[in-house]
């Protein structure tokens, strides 16, 4: 094994902050201005770094556009705690709340939805959330909570798909203030449809689950 000195460290640590301070400027850049409305300069000066070092961690703005659509979970999975279905729930619940105060989860629904237009075929992020999903499926059909008709695999993608298309009427109808209370509504007829009577009593809808920082 390779020592690796500190001031290599110390390197490397800085480099990982120039992408992050990147990637969170270019999720407010993409978030503003749409894709073709951002550049590779706004996007530089948004980051307080030159757009040399933007081409270092990124090879295009494409590039820049698919790795802000791919973190997407990491604004999401880390702020919960929970389990089973109550974590798939939670997922939504936190999603909502995130939606209207993250640029970078919204930029990031934002270039998912819009990605056609400026010539992406990336569906990356929308099988990634379908496997987070489908793996509080799986936990919950071990603990006995799914009914036994459900299909983990095609719930998950079934409740990606209902996500994405209730964002964007929300986004039209009330620029997503009633975000979560249509998510609740969806919860409300989707929930005995998988879920076994006893899971369903325990399972809480509270739209305050989904306001963590």
């Amino acid at each position: 094994m390779v020592a690796v000195t500190r001031a290599e460290r110390v390197q490397q640590e800085r480099a990982v902050r120039t992408r992050e301070a990147i990637l969170q400027a270019a999720a407010e850049v993409f978030d503003e201005y749409g894709f073709a409305g951002a550049s590779i300069t706004k996007i530089a000066e948004r980051a307080g770094s030159t757009t040399g070092a933007l081409y270092f961690h990124f090879k295009s703005k494409e590039g820049i556009a698919l790795a802000v659509m791919r973190a997407q979970p990491s604004t999401i999975v880390p702020r919960l705690s929970s389990g089973g279905l109550q974590r798939l729930v939670d997922i939504t619940l936190v999603w909502c709340w995130r939606l209207q105060r993250d640029p970078l989860l919204r930029a990031g629904v934002r270039l998912a939805v819009e990605q056609g237009a400026f010539g992406l075929q990336d569906d990356t992020s929308f099988r990634e959330w379908a496997g987070i999903m489908e793996e509080c499926l799986t936990e919950a059909r071990a603990a006995g909570d799914l009914l036994d008709s459900v299909d983990a695999g095609e719930v998950a993608e079934f409740v990606v798909g209902a996500c994405t298309g209730t964002q964007l009427h929300s986004q039209l109808t009330s620029g997503r203030t009633d975000l979560p209370d249509r998510v609740l509504r969806m919860w409300r007829y989707l929930l005995p449809g998988i879920a076994t009577p006893e899971a369903l009593s325990g399972i809480k809808l509270d739209l305050a689950r989904g306001r963590v920082e």
